[in-house]
């Protein structure tokens, strides 16, 4: 197949007419002869995470005009988790990665740009823009659009995650409705994504890790100066990548991905990290499995005291060096693989090594020595109901093992109705199916339902299981991507209500103490149920996804 160059569509006089309709967007002769680099951003106002991205864009286009190349801007879609929560929307959520990858692909097939750089915000369009780079394998650097500033009412710091809490508080007549609106009104103060250890955070965090952006590129929030000069050095980056010759291929190594699970855990990132290395692994076609999240995951101290599950936000952790210097401390006591490529052309030992870091006293990132856990917090376990393996987040979470009795609901309403209804005890499991890649489809969100459940008071007291997933916003007993999922058979499509279920992060397990023979009755009485969507993006998603397990990415049938 011959290789992507902008030359295929602006040389020779064959390319008149594409020389003509450039020429009508401003461009000349002197443009054409440059080599073209796309500047993709997934700007909207669905979201305050992206609203801001189109300005920063602007920034990017003239990095690369300054090093002698021509930018071309072009957008693509993001959905916002935070908006899309707690409903019907929230199945469009996983689905738009597939989206954003797709899209970022064609755009880029279909005019030849010979380089990307990709700027995403919101959750999903983080790994989005990545898978595309790793598909596309043109000289690409990616930038993240920066983390929105904490809301602070009363000395405390915010994030949108307290909102939903409050909600969980109001219904249980914890919180007057007056409390309420003020939590509301001062979460969320301006531009950027949710503040905290989330998954947006946490997938910027690791694309300095993985090295296919800019050292020091995650923390700075989306409205300091600095955001705007690192969305500039990204353009510059961009086209001496190019120039460089360096593709996405040679930074997404298996090494790059183990430095990737150890930023991961070291700051008690969002359990959908797995889910989204596990798909940017498939697009460079290197084979990884939750056997080695597990290995990486046991011998990688959990050092930053991050909300949801700590204190603090990614505001304060840009303060004292940002994912340089929690990186450095990995570095310096031999957790990462230090000669992994960047996209910069350096390792990223040289990288670290060449900045300067603050050193001043502070509380965010412990002591190798003395860590908030001796290992990671993105556990992978396996057991009766969960065979092919499940994931939960041990970040501020005490307890290591729980035993309880199920109560069941078949779409992700219905329990929450039951939360808001005060209809759920102290030692239950919450049990929420047919939400999976193919059931729901898209696999939703439950931070409605967990955030009530602990704004309740009930998040150390119950736990919940799912074929679904949980927001990086998510805290408590909260075991998800259960695969595999109830709309294949798997066995959480056979839980009754009352069924003791034991989750043990000790010993990696989640079992349902229900007999084979019984399981094996339930089974033959049990029918996959009716798909929710027979036409459109959702249908053609159930029809390609895979498990869980796999990275949930869509496979042609070929």
């Amino acid at each position: 197949m011959e290789g992507i160059s902008s030359r295929n569509v602006v040389e020779g006089t064959a390319r008149a007419p594409q020389r003509a309709m450039y020429k009508a967007m401003g461009l000349d002769d002197s443009d054409l002869s440059k080599q073209m680099i796309g500047v993709c951003h997934t700007g909207n106002e669905a979201t305050p995470c992206n609203i801001h991205l189109p300005r920063l864009a602007l920034k990017a286009k003239e990095g690369v005009s300054d090093t002698g190349a021509t930018p071309r801007e072009f957008s693509t879609i993001a959905v916002s988790d935070g908006i899309a929560m707690g409903h019907e929307g929230m199945k469009s959520s996983l689905i738009s990665r597939e989206v954003i990858a797709d899209s970022i692909e064609l755009m880029v097939r279909a005019h030849q740009y010979d380089a990307l750089v990709g700027i995403a915000g919101c959750d999903k369009s983080l790994p989005g823009t990545m898978m595309a780079m790793a598909r596309l394998n043109v000289p690409s650097v990616f930038v993240y659009g920066g983390t929105i500033m904490p809301g602070m009412l009363n000395g405390e710091e915010l994030t949108v995650v307290d909102v939903y809490e409050a909600v969980g508080a109001y219904d249980a007549g914890q919180l007057s409705l007056e409390g309420l609106k003020n939590i509301e009104n001062t979460a969320c103060p301006n531009e950027g994504s949710c503040g905290g250890m989330f998954t947006a955070n946490t997938m910027a965090s690791i694309s300095e890790a993985i090295g296919l952006s800019l050292p020091g590129s995650a923390s700075p929030p989306a409205e300091d100066d600095r955001r705007e000069k690192m969305v500039y050095d990204t353009g510059v980056a961009a086209a001496k990548a190019l120039q460089m010759d360096i593709r996405p291929r040679e930074v997404l190594t298996f090494e790059a991905f183990e430095n990737a699970i150890t930023m991961l855990n070291s700051v008690g990132g969002s359990t959908n990290g797995i889910l989204h290395l596990l798909a940017l692994a498939n697009e460079v076609n290197i084979k990884l499995t939750y056997d080695d999240f597990e290995r990486v995951r046991k011998k990688t101290p959990h050092i930053a005291d991050m909300k949801p599950g700590g204190n603090y936000v990614m505001n304060s952790l840009d303060k004292i060096g940002g994912i340089p210097f929690v990186l450095k401390k990995l570095l310096d006591k031999g957790l990462l693989n230090e000669n992994c490529l960047t996209i910069t052309g350096k390792s990223i030992k040289e990288n670290l090594n060449s900045m300067t870091l603050p050193q001043a006293e502070q509380q965010i990132i412990r002591p190798l020595e003395n860590p908030i856990h001796n290992v990671g917090t993105a556990v992978i376990l396996k057991g009766s109901l969960a065979p092919d393996g499940a994931v939960i987040k041990t970040a501020g979470v005490e307890m290591t093992k729980f035993t309880g009795k199920a109560r069941v609901f078949d779409r992700e309403e219905l329990a929450f109705e039951a939360v808001k209804r005060g209809d759920i005890d102290e030692g239950h499991v919450v049990v929420i199916r047919y939400e999976g890649p193919k059931g729901g489809p898209g696999m939703r969100e439950m931070l409605a339902t967990t955030a009530a459940l602990v704004g309740q008071g009930l998040g150390k007291k119950v736990a919940m299981v799912t074929d679904g997933r949980f927001s990086g916003g998510t805290r408590g007993f909260m075991v998800g991507h259960v695969a595999p999922e109830a709309y294949v058979g798997g066995p959480i499509a056979l839980v009754k209500d009352d069924d003791q279920i034991t989750i043990d992060t000790e010993t990696n397990i989640i079992d349902l103490h229900v007999s084979s023979e019984e399981l094996e009755n339930r089974r033959k009485e049990w029918n996959p149920p009716k798909p929710n969507y027979t036409t459109g993006a959702l249908a053609k998603f159930a029809t390609l996804v895979g498990s869980a397990a796999e990275g949930a990415i869509t496979k042609p049938n070929l």
